[in-house]
């Protein structure tokens, strides 16, 4: 599964885990606490993942400047907008990211199993979070100690999603967008 598409392989995981949880009997309480267990510990596993990435960041304080241009919103007339950071500030937004979409993630969980008495998605959401954490950007150059280069490159390529072809094309960071941008006046304020 190595040389496979990250969603073909959350795919066939989704696949696979769907037989499996037809035959779990979740009707015994031990079977669904051991669940509910696995579901936990799976969410602190990367909460600590994100943590010691956020240390690293903080420790390695990359001040090197980052300028790429962002696109437009989705049906904007208007061009995209210059944005000027450091390589810790965008590698923190990037985390922040990262730490949003899994406690969102969380909470759908929390409504779907509490409220709803899903029970299924339990075992899929216990391995396909970590599965992403594992596979994040940050986590490929912070945790693996890959270096920042071709795919791993500041600014990261959007991944090629359900919507891709809709929106205007991803961030550019090649040195023509940039200095257009520069010289139409479109952003530029370096965040911090």
């Amino acid at each position: 599964m190595a040389g496979l598409n990250p969603q073909v392989t959350n795919l066939l995981i989704i696949l696979g885990m769907m037989q499996v949880s037809k035959k779990i009997p979740f009707d015994d309480p031990n079977v669904l606490n051991m669940c509910r267990a696995a579901y936990v510990l799976s969410n602190l596993v990367i909460l600590g993942i994100y943590l010691y990435i956020k240390s690293v960041i903080d420790k390695k304080k990359d001040l090197t400047t980052l300028k790429y241009v962002e696109p437009a919103p989705l049906g904007s007339t208007e061009e995209g907008k210059l944005v000027t950071t450091t390589v810790h500030a965008y590698d923190l937004a990037q985390l922040k990211t990262l730490m949003r979409s899994q406690m969102m993630g969380v909470a759908m969980m929390a409504f779907m199993h509490l409220y709803l008495k899903y029970t299924n998605p339990l075992l899929i959401q216990s391995i396909i979070p970590l599965k992403g954490a594992f596979e994040a950007n940050l986590t490929k150059i912070h945790l693996f100690g890959q270096p920042a280069a071709g795919d791993l490159k500041r600014p990261f390529k959007q991944s090629a999603g359900f919507m891709s072809g809709l929106q205007n094309g991803g961030v550019q960071s090649d040195k023509k967008t940039v200095e257009a941008a520069e010289r139409a006046g479109r952003g530029g304020a370096k965040e911090e």
